[in-house]
């Protein structure tokens, strides 16, 4: 494939996809990453900086309050999106996308989730757009990787707004150009019939944005808002015939010039929607630790050396790893000071995976990133870059006073896409998460309902659950 007619190739399989074209697994696995991003959205619900999020300008909304904000009130759609995409990656405990690392469902299913129910959507409706959109950001993803990300760009603010308005536009039905399925709602702008998908691509594409340097701060979780709120509203102003760029991806001064100018593979665009081709959405793993993934497989492997021989941190000498690149690259940060920072420090992810035997939000809140024992445990994590290995894969041995070691390899860590986390484990996670802020009985009805989520006529009926 050339780059020419990328930007319609996503059009069309947006618009044109029916419901009975995807897979029952690719479903299967929407509904396991709503189940998902409920649980970690409802725990990060509670976190004073979505208070500020939520009023920096008054609170206001312009259309009346008509979108759900998980574990807090209604508001306007694109609030509600924002708002949603932040809470659903703030604890860095939401799905990510092997090998890209984009996170795609924090941007993608608020975008779905608001404009479903302000179009009073079905729920069957819902999980085909949301993953629709999730395929489009993980392709967009692939299409610049490793090279955008290599950069420096944080690739779940710069692919992650394409699944958002991909899914926004199929919950309200625009249409691509050469779309032939007759679906409601579609513009007619700039002369194009029917572009309203490509535009809307455009119009969001121009505010993909994010760069790695916000890692460790509040300023992650907002590109998930913000690619969320981008997607969603460029869904809605195409619709209403304001025009963007039919090109963008491919285009001369587009997305893949501008943002990725050292390589990209249109293949990945070429073959979206191809028969028997694999849903990239598989690839996507549910994560048990709430941090940056490369680190996972450490954590995993020093809580099974943890368990296995009843480990003390007062017994170590040396936790030593050979790890994935990415891992020195991203999580590197030997001293860090406040809990999002040792979201990304695999020495404080190593030691409070040794000491505590878990890698929840708990472990990474200021006052556990301080704490003594954690702090004189963390000197002692030593990673090595082996090229060798896999993003999912770790060798580790934990030296003991004394002379001792004991030595694990994690080939696929918990939650990788070579070793899921199965629905139960899903579920465990979610109640535990979701039932620290609702409760248990509320949290039970509402992972009951996601899991029945197709069988709904009206998404509303479901966000009522959702929100406080």
């Amino acid at each position: 494939m050339t780059d020419s007619g990328a930007t319609a190739a996503v059009a069309r399989f947006v618009a044109e996809t029916p419901v009975e074209a995807i897979p029952g697994e690719v479903l299967h696995e929407a509904k396991r990453t709503l189940i998902n991003v409920l649980a970690v959205g409802l725990s990060a619900s509670v976190d004073a900086s979505v208070g500020m999020l939520e009023s920096w300008d008054g609170g206001g909304s312009s259309d009346g309050g008509v979108a759900s904000v998980i574990g807090r009130g209604r508001v306007g759609i694109e609030r509600a999106a924002l708002l949603n995409g932040y809470v659903a990656h703030l604890q860095d405990y939401d799905d990510t996308h092997f090998p890209t690392i984009l996170h795609p469902s924090a941007p993608t299913w608020p975008a779905a989730l608001a404009a479903a129910e302000q179009r009073h959507a079905s729920g069957l409706e819902t999980l085909a757009a949301f993953a629709i959109g999730g395929e489009v950001a993980c392709r967009v993803a692939m299409s610049v990787h490793p090279w955008h990300y290599d950069a420096g760009w944080h690739i779940t603010g710069t692919a992650g707004v394409f699944g958002a308005v991909a899914a926004a536009a199929r919950v309200i039905g625009l249409s691509s150009a050469a779309a032939t399925s007759g679906l409601p709602g579609a513009a007619v702008t700039s002369g194009l019939p029917g572009a309203a998908v490509e535009q809307a691509l455009g119009l969001a594409g121009t505010h993909a944005a994010g760069v790695r340097e916000t890692f460790g701060t509040n300023g992650k979780a907002l590109h998930a808002g913000h690619s969320a709120a981008a997607g969603l509203r460029a869904a809605y102003l195409a619709e209403a015939g304001f025009t963007g760029p039919p090109a963008f991806l491919e285009g001369r001064r587009g997305f893949w010039a501008v943002h990725s100018p050292d390589g990209h593979d249109a293949g990945w665009i070429e073959r979206i929607g191809a028969e028997g081709e694999r849903w990239e959405l598989l690839n996507n793993a549910l994560k048990p630790f709430a941090n940056g993934i490369v680190s996972q497989p450490l954590q995993d492997a020093v809580i099974q050396l943890r368990n296995a021989h009843d480990l003390q941190a007062g017994q170590v000498e040396a936790i030593e790893a050979r790890v994935h690149p990415l891992v020195l690259e991203l999580m590197n940060r030997a001293d860090p000071q406040v809990g999002l920072e040792g979201k990304f420090s695999h020495q404080h992810c190593a030691a409070a995976a040794l000491i505590d035997g878990a890698g929840h939000d708990a472990q990474f809140s200021d006052a556990r990133v301080r704490d003594p024992e954690v702090v004189a445990l963390r000197s002692k994590v030593r990673a090595t870059v082996d090229k060798a290995v896999r993003e999912d894969e770790v060798y580790v041995t934990i030296r003991l006073e004394g002379g001792a070691e004991h030595s694990i390899h994690i080939e696929h860590a918990t939650g990788s896409p070579e070793n899921p986390m199965t629905d139960a484990q899903l579920e465990t996670k979610f109640s535990e998460l979701a039932g620290e802020v609702v409760g248990e009985a509320r949290a039970g009805e509402l992972l009951e309902a996601a899991w029945k989520l197709d069988e709904t006529s009206d998404i509303g009926s479901f966000m009522a659950l959702v929100r406080q």
